[in-house]
């Protein structure tokens, strides 16, 4: 089949969905080298250049310049295209919804009622959720996850890169662009299971002000066999290094220095390393190496995982560690990769939210291309005059023209409005095409009129779509942010941070908030109800109206300041019990030592001054009355 003349190659893979534009996909099934040179590099891996030339594509459409790129194959009439905004729109929609209102760091076990002192467990479990949540702030968690969920949504995948800074004196967590990202996955790896060894490469162009040519730099991380200790150093060609440590044998021969902690295995010689979150030693640790490269001392059949390292150039950090096959003292790579959608069995990359209506935005395109001429003839409609005096004459059609025709002369105006309100009808047909394709209704993008809902429970059966929709979407990022919060708890053990001393990690999760609209006075009649029949707890409805989006911080605080204030519950259960310490606890204060009744005072007795006898008996000391008439 090969041999016959003029055969199309049909490649399927992850991004097949983008092979009807012929700029992605000619004879070959290879993307256009004039519209992605840099998908073509020499050092870019043949397997990663769909991919490469996907992302820019999509970023294209995300960025109204999907125009420009389809001029390189379909001519000039391609780049007067309308492009106004609705892929990202879209985007932004997807990305809202996936994320919700707000996210929390949960770590299960650290709930408190918030009666009698917590158990060890729990506030281990409360210090880890503290400590998480006061590193997500100083971090900014939340706009970094921003950054990395646009490019999640937007191309397919997103990818975070997590480092101990010394000089901040925390984990540092920061989103890459996927295009920088070369996983090394092996023929015999499991596309689902992360690998041990992943770069990030990128080009730096020429600078001729600092006489710099054009470089390819490349951050690795590698997961390997723990070696002998290495420091700073420099080769006979004078580049830094880290060089091999060595001492003197008890034999006075030369032997490598094993670093503090590091257990030699008599057998093998192997090396192995207890780690704080380990129960038994691991024999692997994960080396970073950060180097340069010029692109003019790249020949032969390389690519980004063979560059020659005779030729390369290492970073030297802050603390004057070399970056060549640095020790980070964990058995872990602290890379976390966020597919958009689950990977199919076997698959590694997520698919793009564009993905299966990107064909309906080129329609949609079209449709406005067509709209936007349509109206320009609208405005200033198209005149056909006959039987004028003059056949040279020029006319211009404007307010107070005055037209001299002959005895039979006409004038006839084409209206093209009907057609333009065609085109707007099918715009809107299009527009509902991409939302049920894409399951997005569209009291979710914003285009309904809510007066026109009927009921609050019809709003929530065509939510249905969305619903299913950001469930698979957050099912493919539950673990993956468990993972990534349990390496920056490892990382600040590893980085002996003072106030991770004595910390064991725990699972943590990140936990998205509400997507949907909500009725917050029918959620807050609901809980209401509900905790004065005694059919929900106070917890469950403290909880029922954070998620309805009602400013409450914290469950547990909430609940106390609720109960500081409920004398009427405090009285009911004093007649229960009748212990004062367990009322006093309720209302969050302290009981009386004792209880003293207090003395009756009577009034003071009215005394008629003109009866002698009652003047007297008043005035008779340690007698008291209550009336004129006391004995």
């Amino acid at each position: 089949m090969g041999l016959i003349a003029g055969a199309k190659k049909v490649v399927i893979d992850a991004w097949s969905w983008l092979n009807y534009k012929p700029v992605f996909s000619d004879a070959r099934g290879m993307p256009s080298r004039r519209a992605f040179p840099e998908a073509q590099s020499m050092w870019v891996p043949s397997d990663h250049e769909r991919r490469l030339a996907a992302y820019k594509l999509l970023a294209a459409y995300d960025n109204n310049q999907a125009a420009a790129l389809a001029e390189i194959t379909d001519g000039p009439s391609a780049a007067e295209r309308r492009e106004f905004g609705d892929p990202s729109m879209f985007i932004e929609t997807v990305m809202a919804n996936v994320l919700g209102r707000e996210q929390h760091i949960v770590v299960p076990g650290a709930e408190h009622d918030g009666d009698g002192e917590p158990d060890p467990e729990t506030a281990a479990a409360q210090r880890v959720e503290e400590l998480l949540r006061d590193w997500a702030e100083d971090e900014l968690l939340a706009m970094r996850m921003q950054q990395a969920e646009r490019k999640a949504v937007s191309l397919g995948d997103g990818v975070y890169r997590l480092a101990w800074d010394p000089r901040k004196r925390r984990v540092t967590l920061r989103a890459v662009d996927p295009g920088f990202f070369f996983p090394v996955i092996g023929e015999d790896d499991d596309g689902g299971e992360f690998p041990d060894r992943v770069h990030f490469a990128w080009e730096l162009p020429e600078d001729p002000k600092r006489d710099l040519p054009a470089r390819l730099r490349r951050i690795t991380f590698e997961l390997a066999p723990i070696g002998p200790a290495t420091g700073p150093g420099l080769d006979e060609r004078g580049r830094a290094v880290r060089a091999p440590l060595t001492t003197e044998g008890p034999d006075g021969e030369t032997v490598p220095v094993v670093r503090p902690g590091d257990q030699v295995d008599p057998t093998s010689g192997a090396l192995s390393r207890q780690y704080a979150w380990n129960d038994e030693p691991s024999t692997l640790t994960c080396y970073l190496t950060d180097a340069t490269w010029d692109i003019q001392d790249l020949r032969g059949p390389i690519d980004v995982d063979t560059l020659p390292p005779d030729k390369a150039v290492y970073a030297t950090r802050s603390d004057g560690e070399v970056l060549d096959q640095l020790d980070l003292y964990i058995d872990f790579v602290p890379v976390i990769h966020v597919p958009n959608t689950v990977p199919s069995a076997e698959e590694f990359w997520g698919q793009s939210s564009l993905a299966k209506v990107l064909q309906v935005f080129d329609e949609l395109q079209g449709s406005d291309t067509d709209a936007s001429r349509a109206s320009a003839t609208t405005g200033q409609p198209m005149v056909g005059i006959s039987g004028v005096t003059d056949p040279k004459q020029n006319f211009i059609v404007g307010p107070g023209a005055v037209f001299t025709l002959g005895p039979d002369g006409k004038l006839t105006t084409i209206d093209t409005s009907p057609a333009l309100r065609e085109l707007r009808e099918h715009r809107h047909d299009l527009a509902d095409r991409a939302s049920n394709v894409a399951r997005i209704p569209p009291v979710a993008l914003g285009t309904m009129d809510p007066s026109k809902v009927p009921s609050g429970y019809a709003m929530q059966l065509s939510l249905g779509p969305l619903d299913s929709l950001v469930a698979s979407m957050r099912l493919a990022r539950d673990h993956k942010y468990a993972l990534l919060l349990k390496m920056v708890q490892r990382l600040h053990i590893a980085g002996q941070h003072p106030d991770w001393t004595g910390v064991a990690p725990l699972p943590a999760q990140l936990v998205f908030g509400s997507y949907t609209p909500t009725d917050k006075q029918a959620v807050l009649e609901q809980v209401a109800t509900g905790v004065e029949k005694g059919i929900l707890s106070k917890e469950t409805g403290i909880k029922m109206l954070m998620e309805a989006g009602f400013p409450i911080e914290d469950a547990a605080e909430e609940i106390k300041r609720i109960d500081a204030r409920s004398f009427e519950d405090a009285r009911f259960l004093a007649d229960a019990l009748g212990n004062p310490d367990e009322v006093a606890s309720f209302l969050g204060r302290e009981a009386p030592d004792e209880l003293e009744t207090p003395p009756v005072i009577l009034p003071a007795p009215s005394v008629d001054p003109d009866d002698p006898a009652a003047a007297a008996l008043e005035a008779t000391p340690g007698v008291q009355g209550s009336g004129g008439n006391n004995p």
